[in-house]
């Protein structure tokens, strides 16, 4: 297994552990990545929709079982994902605006990691450009484990801690199942890969519409019962 990407931290508040946890999706969450991602996938097989790259992430990215797309002599299956996708979003990557100064005052009250299904190298990178990487104790990519479920469950070992307090923001349905599994209460932003009614299928504690809207939203997750 690869290993768990740390960030390096300053001598500074964060080094004190905060007992409750956000754990942040990327790609659609912090960054705006969905057409870099499509553009991809159409390099790799010409007749994907926007529905059909939509739908995939409708589960965990890594564990599709039914392949929306209809493959034919088009498709490229030399085509590594991740070889063309990370130079693309080191390049041309967006934030999404306003998100790094809700990073920067979540992490004053909660300890945050990056739980991606990106490869954590890209993110490292990314966060480090729009100097947010500090805010993060730890990064969860896709080398170090292909299921998000089992990165929770590492969190949990390793910071002793448990879905009760922890909170997941990400904006994909599969995320929020995945996030099901083991309890753990997840926030759904309409902003990323997949809109608000996709969201609501997997009965998320809340969906927003733009980054202000969490601070609010993630200190009432955590006080309800």
């Amino acid at each position: 297994m690869a290993r768990v990407l740390m960030l390096k931290v300053q001598m500074d508040y964060k080094l004190i552990m905060k007992t409750k946890f956000i754990l942040f999706d990327f790609d659609g969450v912090i960054v705006d990545s969905f057409q870099i991602a499509f553009e991809v996938k159409k390099m790799m097989c010409p007749n994907v929709t926007v529905e059909e790259q939509r739908k995939i992430f409708e589960g965990n990215i890594n564990d599709v079982k039914v392949d929306p797309i209809k493959h034919d002599e088009k498709c490229r299956h030399d085509i590594k994902f991740f070889e063309e996708y990370n130079p693309r979003m080191r390049n041309s990557a967006v934030m999404i605006p306003g998100i790094d100064e809700i990073i920067k005052e979540l992490s004053k009250e909660y300890s945050m990691i990056i739980i991606s299904s990106s490869m954590s190298d890209m993110i490292v990178d990314l966060l480090k450009g729009y100097k947010i990487d500090q805010y993060f104790i730890e990064i969860m990519g896709n080398d170090v484990h292909a299921s998000k479920v089992e990165k929770i469950r590492m969190v949990f070992s390793k910071y002793n801690t448990d879905a009760e307090h922890c909170v997941f923001v990400t904006d994909t349905l599969g995320d929020i199942r995945e996030a099901n599994v083991l309890n753990v209460k997840s926030i759904g932003v309409s902003w990323g890969f997949h809109e608000k009614e996709r969201l609501e299928i997997g009965n998320p504690f809340k969906i927003i519409y733009k980054p202000g809207e969490l601070l609010r939203v993630i200190n009432d997750a955590f006080s309800s019962k």
